[in-house]
């Protein structure tokens, strides 16, 4: 019960917050019933006064002409008779009863008399009339000489039973202290409110669902053409640069139209000259691209000539060759990467994915990079599970994306150890490449896969990179439905992670290695942090390369520099 009454109230939530009209109807009415709750109200106490004041005004007259026919009375009553007769004539004078009524009729309406006279010493009280339906707070007024008047409800089993107005007043006859009370029933005016609260209620019901349909009816005439701009909106996005919202009449949602349709008119305009510019620009890189391989081939064929006799060359014109040959290899993967990038541009990329083992693809994408390692004295730390990890890849794009991550880790990693660590679950496989350099400044784990962006413009490539390595490596795992992400501090390196789906077409959900790296601390020579678990082993450069071994291992490193470690502090990895 209770989580159906919270499942219903994120529905009334989410309706509410979804929909203009239901909270300007809702809103609409809600004032519209305060205002005739406090009218009715107002007009209901209004009437309420005006007609008890006038039943009292009348209530006084008659008591008046009533005491004066009682003193008449009593004046010419027989001095023998007991009081209880003189009190019963006198009171039968008033009533001028019908055989069935039992009341008295005046201008303020029917009253039933009522005369009673206190006790005063040896005398017992006696009275006339239905005394025992005075009020005592009344009498009191009325017998320190004042006329006075209270509002009560009677109960007479012979008589009329509900609220009444009371007036009471001392008389001056032969009686002394005879007190004179008329009772005014007031079912007429009871009759007369009731018949106004109804007819106040009906007419608020009403007026209610009147103002409700009215609001309905408005915020319809401004909620249409907002809905209508919103669909028109939605597929303008989804590329349907045609749509226009329809114009109808000069009000100011006619206006709120043609501005749509003018600030539509002037992006569609862009998009298609931007999307012009843009095939452009993929084409003019394409052309370029494969124009400038038949001269480079062609210099690269003088080059080498040139470097393979560079011994009989003076040292001056052999530097200068060997610094040709490496600029011309330079200019060979700047060729290479933007054709790659024009294909994945132009939506031509192919996946050649199969099943295989994806370590296959960090031992031989560590080989690749082994010369940078040793250049820089960086050591290389592979860990990999024991057991197979089978995913279906791409094992070409997958080896660059690493390959990529590895040489830009070992250029920014400032000489200290760079990890490249494997792991999967049953859905995903995930790499991570940690170093421990410069890092990332805020923002910047986006920009680092832009094309041909530097944090540092000054920093010098030690692999020879062109600059779009991350950007093609983005594009890779995009064609994997995968992913790549990066993360960084100032002073504490970076972590690019590559998640990879093991299954072709599966969208990857979550990864098997979180992205920012922990605390704890790697010491050269000891086991990774976070896999005391199992068993770690240390091969040299060239077990990492051989990519035929049978035996599989849970971590590897590749090390350059003193075996020691001495020259290598403790590292967060």
């Amino acid at each position: 019960m209770l989580r159906w009454g919270h499942s219903l109230s994120n529905t009334l939530a989410h309706t509410w917050r979804r929909s203009l009209q239901l909270r300007v109807v809702v809103s609409t009415l809600t004032l519209s019933l305060i205002v005739i709750v406090v009218l009715g109200v107002v007009l209901t106490s209004q009437i309420t006064d005006r007609l008890l004041e006038t039943k009292i005004n009348a209530a006084t007259e008659e008591m008046d002409r009533a005491r004066s026919t009682v003193e008449g009375q009593l004046a010419g009553a027989d001095d023998s008779s007991s009081p209880t007769t003189q009190l019963d004539g006198a009171r039968a004078a008033l009533t001028n009863r019908e055989p069935d009524a039992g009341q008295a009729s005046g201008s303020a309406g029917t009253f039933d008399p009522v005369l009673i006279v206190p006790g005063d010493g040896p005398r017992a009280p006696t009275s006339s009339g239905p005394a025992d339906q005075i009020p005592e707070s009344l009498r009191a007024f009325v017998q320190a000489g004042q006329v006075a008047y209270q509002f009560a409800t009677v109960n007479d089993p012979e008589g009329y039973s509900g609220p009444a107005l009371i007036v009471g007043s001392p008389t001056a006859s032969a009686i002394s202290t005879l007190e004179l009370y008329l009772v005014f029933p007031l079912a007429s005016e009871d009759r007369s409110l009731s018949l106004v609260r109804g007819t106040l209620l009906v007419g608020g019901a009403v007026l209610a669902v009147l103002l409700a349909a009215i609001a309905l009816l408005v915020a319809r005439q401004v909620v249409l053409p907002i809905r209508s701009a919103s669909r028109i909106a939605v597929r303008f996005a989804d590329g349907r640069l045609k749509e226009r919202m329809p114009v109808r009449g000069e009000d100011d949602m006619a206006r709120l139209a043609m501005s749509f349709n003018e600030m539509a008119e002037s992006l569609s305009k862009q998009i298609t000259q931007l999307e012009e510019f843009g095939n452009l620009q993929k084409r003019f890189t394409s052309d370029v691209s494969h124009e400038l391989r038949t001269p480079l081939t062609t210099v690269r064929m003088a080059a080498d000539l040139i470097h393979d006799g560079s011994d009989d060359l003076d040292p001056v014109l052999r530097r200068s060759s060997e610094l040709l040959v490496a600029e011309l290899d330079r200019f060979e993967g700047l060729l290479a990467d933007l054709l790659e990038i024009s294909r994945h541009d132009a939506g031509v990329a192919e996946l050649a994915a199969e099943q295989l083992d994806v370590r296959m693809c960090a031992r031989a994408a560590v080989s690749t990079v082994r010369h940078l390692a040793r250049e820089s004295g960086t050591e290389l730390i592979v860990d990999l599970p024991d057991q197979a990890v089978m995913a279906e890849v791409d094992p070409r794009r997958v080896e660059r994306i690493l390959r990529n991550l590895l040489a830009n880790a070992i250029d920014h990693g400032e000489g200290k150890p760079v990890l490249l660590r494997l792991r999967a679950d049953d859905s995903a496989a995930a790499f991570i490449v940690r170093d421990q350099g410069v890092g990332l400044r805020p923002g910047e784990e986006k920009l680092v896969f832009n094309r041909f962006w530097r944090s540092d413009p000054s920093r010098v490539r030690r692999s020879g990179g062109t600059g779009l390595g991350l950007a093609i490596s983005v594009e890779d795992a995009n064609l994997h439905d995968g992913r790549l992400e990066a993360w960084g501090e100032p002073g504490q390196g970076a972590c690019f992670r590559l998640t990879l789906p093991r299954v072709r077409g599966r969208k990857v959900v979550s990864s098997p290695l979180p992205l920012k790296p922990g605390t704890a601390k790697y010491v050269q020579g000891q086991p990774v942090p976070g896999d005391t678990t199992l068993p770690v082993r240390n091969e040299s450069p060239e077990t990492v390369a051989d990519e035929s071994r049978t035996v599989p291992k849970k971590r590897e490193r590749a090390h350059v520099g003193d075996r020691d470690g001495s020259h290598l502090p403790e590292q967060d990895l």
